[in-house]
């Protein structure tokens, strides 16, 4: 058999028994499970509980797959994760748990989403969000030191606010090895210039430097390349104004960057370190603070590194840069249509990751009444070169405070209130305080091994359909099976 030999996606079975690179992924995951069971049972005191599967539809926050019962009309649901089983035990008096658990969604599907996926979850009683990223720091660091030989991970990871990383990366999960790091310009661009760059009246406008080429022409010649593909259209059609593009230049008047102005023309060389080739890219936003995962400059920022790496005008980043991204917001603006999946209310406005979170201080909690969008949350994610390895927070451990979220912010009906009695019930009973986190090891052991996506890492993956082209599912349920089940096809 040739060695370039490609195997489509139903003959999985000889693609793992002939590609050794995939057979030592399976090998190198069942590894890295034993070491995070070591680690976090034998060296900190974690109990492995199995949670059940066949759970129940509560609102979290995606959609979920509905298991019918042969019952009429009643139905299982596969869990998104364990988060409500588990802060259950937090008031059981388990004090630590923990659980390489198989989790459901069923979401849009990219290279670094399956509808069923494993993640490392664990929940600890009487903890604050720092006892548990250095649980988290020093399972990291065994895995890097036992697989990679690597040993000098740092004892701390950094931390950094949600609001600086929007402000400096435009993302949420920044990959800290590219630098390029934002600036707010506005106040002292020309108001001829800040006209020309968008239809916005008041806009914040931020600029970021690349380093793309000592040769300014190699550099424009990039530009133009890059202007050129698909790749660029988002960025050209963005309804808030196209990116202003700007190349250094020492042979032209002002170095090339005249339009900003005397005043910020020398703030930029002298805040940039601008040399001859180097890349200016302004994009200019609503005056309003960041929501979301990332920005449209943000989104730029790593589709110019990723384009010059391409082109060979840029190395590609090496090491391992983890930082810990602190102080979400804890609601987000979203639709209210009845088909988005979310947390069931009509608020307009979502828990920004579940609503179990706690806010992060007493001055948030009393912003719950009057500005819960301004109200930031205990969470927290572990990010890696740009990709989230996980998140966990502080939870909510107080039944009122809990109840007044659901009810009074998410706005859900009395029905959507009650789908969660069980877990308000054991709040109520008395819950000590508690924090947690899940880690996706797809996503983790894809990193470790330099995997583009995580169907590398998984034995038996889904297509980008959600299909298992393999065994050929999902199937067609037969009249035999929507009988049993009480089920009827809607036409």
């Amino acid at each position: 058999m040739e060695a370039d030999t490609v195997f489509p996606p139903e003959h999985r079975h000889l693609q793992i028994r002939n590609e050794r690179s995939l057979r030592e992924a399976l090998l190198f995951r069942s590894n890295i499970t034993r070491t995070i069971r070591d680690e976090l049972c034998d060296q900190h005191g974690f109990a492995e509980i199995e949670t059940p599967l066949l759970f129940k539809s509560t609102p979290e926050g995606a959609r979920e797959f509905l298991v019918p019962t042969r019952t009429p009309g009643l139905a299982y649901a596969l869990p998104q994760s364990p988060q409500q089983y588990k802060q259950i035990l937090m008031g059981s008096g388990i004090p630590r748990y923990m659980q390489i658990a198989r989790c459901f969604r069923d979401e849009d599907l990219r290279a670094d989403r399956q509808p069923e996926f494993t993640q490392v979850d664990l929940e600890m009683a009487f903890a604050s969000s720092e006892d548990v990223m250095a649980v988290i720091e020093s399972v990291i660091r065994r895995l890097w030191r036992e697989h990679l030989d690597i040993p000098d991970l740092p004892t701390k990871f950094d931390r950094m606010t949600y609001d600086d990383a929007m402000a400096k990366y435009g993302s949420d999960k920044p990959d800290l090895r590219l630098g390029s790091e934002m600036h707010r310009i506005e106040y002292m661009l020309p108001v001829s210039l800040v006209r020309t760059i968008g239809p916005l009246s008041d806009p914040a406008v931020e600029v970021l430097k690349i380093p793309i080429s000592e040769d300014p022409r190699e550099t424009r010649d990039f530009v133009t390349a890059f202007m050129d593909a698909p790749e660029a259209q988002p960025f050209i059609n963005n309804p808030h104004g196209q990116p202003g593009i700007f190349i250094y230049d020492s042979r032209k008047p002002l170095s090339g960057i005249h339009p900003f102005g005397f005043e910020a023309a020398e703030y930029l060389e002298e805040t940039l370190s601008l040399e001859d080739g180097d890349l200016i890219v302004l994009q200019a936003r609503p005056n309003i603070p960041p929501t979301g995962g990332s920005t449209p400059l943000g989104n730029l920022r790593l589709a110019l590194h990723k384009a010059a790496m391409k082109a060979s005008l840029l190395p590609a980043p090496t090491g391992f840069a983890f930082t810990w991204i602190t102080s979400f917001p804890l609601f987000t603006p979203s639709s209210t249509s009845a088909s988005e999946p979310g947390q069931g209310g009509s608020a307009g406005l979502s828990a920004t990751h579940h609503p179990f979170t706690a806010p992060l201080s007493a001055e948030d909690l009393a912003l719950l009444p009057s500005d819960p969008l301004s109200a930031k949350a205990a969470h927290y994610d572990l990010v890696l070169n740009g990709v989230e390895l996980g998140g966990g927070s502080q939870r909510i451990q107080n039944a009122a405070v809990q109840e007044y979220i659901m009810r009074d912010i998410l706005q859900m009906s009395d029905e959507r209130v009650e789908d969660f009695r069980h877990l308000l019930d054991v709040l109520r009973a008395g819950c000590p305080p508690h924090a947690g986190i899940a880690l996706g090891l797809d996503r983790l052991v894809a990193v470790m091994l330099g995997r583009e996506s995580v169907r590398d890492v998984i034995a038996f993956p889904k297509s980008g359909r959600g299909e298992d082209l393999l065994v050929k599912s999902p199937t067609r349920l037969t009249e035999g099976q929507l009988a049993t089940y009480h089920l009827k096809l809607k036409e």
